[in-house]
């Protein structure tokens, strides 16, 4: 996915851009840049973090990164921020989001005569400067963040650092956050709410969809309004949000616990443990223990100081070699027991099959599984949620063509039914083929109800296919 944050101060930004920035780790591990405009220049600095987190890399180059102005970017595809020159001035971009018409934007570009690309390693355009392209194509840096929001198909929100201040922009339907931050002596925003509070900032608002501001460090004005609709993506809460961040003014590790509540309320089975596969479902399994009564417990810990999240690295083959070396199992409280293990999501299902399986081989007597959301039925268009080539990749959609071949829109909805005897069958067929000893999806009226806000301003595509 990726998270951008930016900076404006009276005095040098470096620093709480250096923070703020790093504090956007958890959402990607591919690249991280930060660029500062200072006196005529912008000064940058790109590195990969595959291998070594944010911080290590990027803590000798904070001492010449120094100005009142400045964006930082964590990405999960392409390096960012980029740094361009147009008719609008010297100008640099970092960007949230995907882009499905890529191929088309590209050929109105060169129809127009006001672009040209360059191929990233893997032969492919880096979004990031697609967007710097459309930005630079009107008459204003405001009428060019607007003609980009509507183009483009899928998200694309956005920071745009020019020598007047940053432009921060949030995509047409906010699928993604964006939150500014106040202090005394200058402003902030960032993608996530959390990660500007001990650098001293408060919460001064989110931006509403496609609404566009401009920061610097005596203010903030509003230079585009927000739009009506909104669909912000539920997975934001489900998986990807920090558990101190608030989006929309809901907390991620209240809406976790309140949909481990949830889970247990409509239960019928009596484990000896209920566990969280980490960190996700941590607190989902705590408040499915606390309303069940049956003990929480870890039976397996995260090696935390070198794992990222699994999904994050490039090859499959990689993220499954993680998604086994990062649990290490705690023997005592696995031989002989009955375990209810909770996990956010069920993707591929690699990664909870291999999980199930050496909690077998440790001693486990039975192995539940509870999904924090839904069947996942159709890949994410707007965020980069799974690296799926095809729907089929999706162990839900696998199983189902196994049944009914290419379904139609209307049948794969009825297995998004929870009430249905598709989604019964569904359910059982995933049980069996990744060896639980039984499983429960959420229903997709409870997370939104754990979720709390109108269930109309969600986006639940992966799970219905509704836009």
């Amino acid at each position: 996915m990726g998270g951008i944050f930016g900076a404006a101060k009276k005095g040098n930004c470096a620093y709480d851009l250096f923070f703020g920035t790093d504090y956007h780790s958890h959402l990607g591990t591919y690249r991280g840049g930060m660029t500062v405009y200072s006196d005529g220049r912008f000064l940058r600095a790109i590195h990969g973090i595959q291998n070594s987190p944010f911080r290590t890399k990027f803590e000798k180059d904070v001492e010449d990164l120094t100005g009142p102005m400045g964006i930082g970017s964590i990405s999960d595809t392409a390096p960012q921020p980029l740094t361009v020159h147009s008719h609008l001035g010297t100008y640099a971009v970092a960007t949230v989001g995907r882009i499905n018409n890529s191929d088309e934007i590209i050929s109105r570009c060169f129809q127009n005569h006001f672009a040209q690309f360059s191929e990233m390693g893997n032969g492919k355009l880096n979004p990031t400067e697609l967007v710097a392209a459309l930005v630079g194509s009107q008459a204003t840096i405001a009428e060019g963040i607007r003609y980009a929001q509507e183009l483009i198909d899928g998200s694309m929100t956005m920071l745009v650092l020019t020598k007047d201040g940053i432009y921060a922009a949030r995509d047409n339907v906010g699928r993604t956050s964006l939150v500014l931050g106040e202090k005394e002596d200058g402003y902030c925003v960032a993608s996530e709410s959390f990660s500007f509070l001990n650098l001293g900032y408060h919460d001064l608002r989110e931006l509403g969809p496609a609404e566009v501001v401009l920061i610097t460090p005596d203010g903030v004005e509003q230079i585009l309004p927000p739009k009506n609709q909104m669909k912000i993506c539920a997975f934001l809460w489900t998986y990807y949000g920090y558990p101190t961040t608030y989006y929309e003014g809901v907390n991620v590790e209240q809406m976790r616990y309140e949909g481990g509540r949830i889970l247990a309320s409509r239960d019928n089975v009596h484990p000896d443990l209920v566990a969280g596969v980490p960190d996700s479902g941590t607190a989902y399994a705590i408040g499915y223990a606390n309303h069940s009564g049956i003990p929480f417990a870890r039976p397996f810990i995260k090696y935390t100081p070198t794992w990222p999240r699994s999904f994050m690295p490039q090859k499959q083959d990689l993220r499954n070699l993680i998604a086994h070396m990062k649990l290490i199992p705690v023997e005592g409280l696995i031989k002989g027991k009955k375990l209810l293990m909770i996990d956010d999501s069920i993707v591929r299902g690699t990664q909870m099959r291999e999980t199930t399986e050496f909690l077998y081989r440790s001693g486990a007597q039975e192995v539940h599984v509870r999904s924090a959301c839904p069947p996942i039925l159709f890949g994410c268009k707007y965020l980069n949620f799974s690296r799926s080539t095809s729907d089929l990749d999706l162990i839900a959609r696998k199983l189902i063509a196994q049944h009914e071949g290419d379904a139609s829109m209307e049948v794969l909805q009825e297995y998004a039914d929870p009430d249905s005897a598709r989604h019964v069958q569904l359910t059982e067929e995933v049980c069996r083929e990744l060896e639980f000893t039984s499983l429960r999806y959420h229903r997709l009226d409870d997370v939104q109800a754990s979720i709390g806000i109108d269930p109309c301003k969600l986006c639940t595509y992966c799970w219905d296919g509704r836009e």
